[in-house]
């Protein structure tokens, strides 16, 4: 059982995106906190949450490592049904990401949004975890840094993703979305880009 919610944007919006945060940082990480506001700006709601190894860390203040699948999966079921099937769109950073990708065929979500998914563990570039995301029928948008180590732009050129998965990829990025000083580019730069191909990916698929 996952805690409490916590909601930005209007509660009329078209659409809803219950996100979820990655293995290490909670949902109200700046990472969590810019984004979910900015996709709120955008006119959409976004509604967090905290799986429960997470939650009880909020507790206690004690790490603990994620829990295991089937309980991240019951997670993301139970805040569906909690939100309401209609206009929903799911999704989550890194591993919350990876297990909404799991979950958005069963739950009828509206589309699946995945902010730096970790097609691999960092220097394992041969153990790929995306063979769902081939016969994905779900509408999804993953944002990745270009240099991302969980799967570079490079890398994921060469895997077999199916005709729903959009791709928008952030410059000199890496799983954060934070580029290096000497690219141009700064960390606040592709997380505003971040949050504009969400908001223009949520405004694609929500209902008319």
């Amino acid at each position: 059982m996952a805690n409490s919610l916590r909601y930005n944007g209007p509660k009329d919006a078209p659409l809803t995106l219950a996100l979820a945060h990655g293995a290490g940082a909670p949902m109200d990480h700046p990472f969590m906190e810019t984004v979910a506001k900015g996709i709120a700006a955008a006119g959409f709601r976004v509604a967090r949450f905290e799986f429960p190894y997470m939650a009880k860390r909020r507790e206690d203040g004690k790490r603990r490592p994620p829990d295991r699948e089937p309980v991240l999966r019951e997670t993301f079921a139970e805040i569906a049904g909690r939100l309401g099937a209609g206009r929903l769109a799911i999704g989550g950073k890194s591993m919350g990401g990876r297990i909404a990708s799991m979950m958005a065929d069963e739950l009828g979500a509206s589309g699946l949004v995945c902010l730096g998914y970790p097609f691999h563990a960092p220097g394992k570039p041969d153990r790929v975890r995306a063979d769902h995301l081939a016969s994905i029928r779900t509408p999804t948008l993953i944002v990745q840094g270009e240099r991302d180590p969980f799967g570079t732009r490079e890398e994921i050129a060469d895997y077999a993703l199916g005709r729903k998965v959009e791709l928008a990829f952030l410059p000199d990025g890496e799983h954060s979305f934070k580029p290096r000083k000497s690219s141009g580019h700064t960390e606040e730069e592709n997380l505003a880009r971040a949050v504009a191909a969400v908001a223009g990916f949520l405004e694609r698929i929500a209902p008319r």
